[in-house]
């Protein structure tokens, strides 16, 4: 995964993309250049809420942050960064709310890799399915076909310092 770049693992980002429409936003429905494999990875609720725990928004935020070098060294020693990007729909086009993506370094990619990892599944053709069926316009089969995500029930408990 991090082969050919001269560092390990541990000095790049691995990230976890909690919804399925933002992933094929990002990867082209599996159609980018170096992204034509879309993986699913499935982690434990307990690793999810370890990165959640040990997290630092991604940007500085005035108001969330006492001052712009307090969060620059947060951000250096969080092993979890929390980026809020725009949640999308069928077409890919941003919605009014965001997701938010978790950025993971050192420890955490380590325990993302060794402890919270439960199932690693191909879903490609799922996503070219989709994809043509949105191409064709059949949005309702489309919808049908998505896997179902609910809102994660901690949201309301999110620490402040983690929220957009």
């Amino acid at each position: 995964m991090c082969a050919g770049d001269g560092k390990g693992c541990e000095h790049r980002l691995t990230w976890i993309k909690p919804s399925f429409l933002w992933m094929m936003y990002r990867c082209g429905w599996g159609a980018k250049a170096g992204q034509e494999t879309v993986l699913a990875v499935e982690i434990t609720r307990d690793g999810f809420e370890w990165a959640l725990r040990h997290a630092c928004l991604s940007s500085y935020v005035r108001g969330v942050h006492p001052d712009r070098a307090t969060w620059q060294r947060q951000l250096k020693h969080a092993p979890t960064r929390i980026q809020w990007d725009p949640e999308r729909d069928l077409r890919l086009q941003a919605l009014p709310y965001r997701s938010p993506q978790l950025g993971l370094a050192g420890e955490a990619v380590r325990r993302y890799a060794d402890e919270w990892t439960v199932t690693i599944s191909d879903v490609t053709p799922l996503a070219r399915e989709i994809h043509t069926l949105v191409g064709n316009g059949d949005l309702d089969s489309a919808a049908r076909l998505l896997p179902q995500e609910l809102p994660y029930p901690a949201a309301d408990e999110l620490p402040a310092h983690l929220r957009p």
